[in-house]
């Protein structure tokens, strides 16, 4: 009889650069993850990509925003996806300050994440990011790019703000995911545009677009793990759909939990080791 979960071939960078649902392909799905135990239930779950994201730092880490968290910081969660070892692809975030200073400090980084588990990694920003797009190419690390609203410069943008409203920064917006294909991003996130935007984008590209807030016309979509599953109770952006209420059954789960332990009912017989009959017989002979 077949596994319930048979093993799937691994995806790979090649495999998703190709795909275009404008050529007939199925969408592509992408899930964050920051550990080996939600690597292992998005990747049983059939997601295309694993993206350890830098949204760590305000997710799992209790930040307020993403610039708070380091490299060594997503290193460490990366590797803790990649012990999973998951068929989905992992895709390492590069932090703020990791990919902006300059190009040796940006492939220095992006190795810390290769070398810790990643296939490829992802960095944010237009035109101005090429140099760093194109070392990383040339030392043979694959690179995802990211256009849009790009939390890492939410102070110079004014806050979380929808972009690319207007017909001169939608323009712009193409001009900057051309530019990234051309130094060879292998796919590009589109976050917070409209959707006829996006839909411009990406039929504009060869690679695969790969929306948060971008609408359907993506090749692609993208959620936080804990967004969709209802673990976070904080007001949730518009783009995300819960899936889940896991943080309510947390609550209500542990609670009865609380209330067994200071009831007296747990832990009850099934959950207590107990002596063989002879030995604690033995044993009440010595309390005796």
């Amino acid at each position: 009889m077949a596994p319930s979960n048979p093993v799937r071939a691994a995806v790979t960078v090649p495999a998703i650069s190709g795909t275009k649902v404008g050529s007939g392909a199925d969408p592509l799905v992408m899930v964050t993850a920051y550990d080996a135990p939600g690597a292992r239930t998005v990747d049983e779950a059939g997601v295309d990509m694993i993206l350890v994201g830098d949204s760590l730092a305000m997710v799992v880490l209790g930040y307020e925003d993403t610039l708070s968290v380091t490299i060594d910081d997503m290193a460490h969660h990366t590797a803790a996806v990649a012990r999973a070892r998951p068929s989905a692809l992992i895709v390492g975030d590069l932090p703020w300050m990791s990919y902006h200073v300059s190009v040796p400090d940006t492939v220095s980084n992006a190795a810390k994440l290769i070398r810790a588990g990643a296939q490829c990694v992802k960095l944010e920003g237009g035109a101005k990011r090429v140099p760093m797009v194109e070392a990383l190419v040339d030392a043979e690390i694959p690179v995802m790019g990211h256009l849009g609203l790009t939390p890492q410069s939410m102070h110079a943008m004014g806050g979380f703000r929808v972009q690319a409203k207007d017909s001169r920064a939608a323009l712009t917006l193409v001009d900057d995911a051309k530019a990234l294909q051309h130094a060879g991003c292998f796919a590009i996130v589109l976050e917070g545009v409209p959707d006829a935007v996006a839909s411009m984008v990406t039929e504009v590209l060869d690679v695969p677009t790969i929306g948060i807030g971008a609408g359907p016309g993506c090749d692609g979509q993208v959620l936080v793990y804990h967004d969709l599953l209802g673990i976070e109770d904080r007001v949730a952006p518009k783009f995300v759909r819960r899936y889940a209420d896991q943080r309510s059954d947390a609550v209500e789960a542990i609670g009865r939990f609380v209330a067994d332990v200071r009831g007296g009912s747990f832990p009850g017989p099934d959950e207590t080791y107990h002596l063989a009959e002879s030995e604690a017989e033995a044993l009440s002979l010595y309390s005796g």
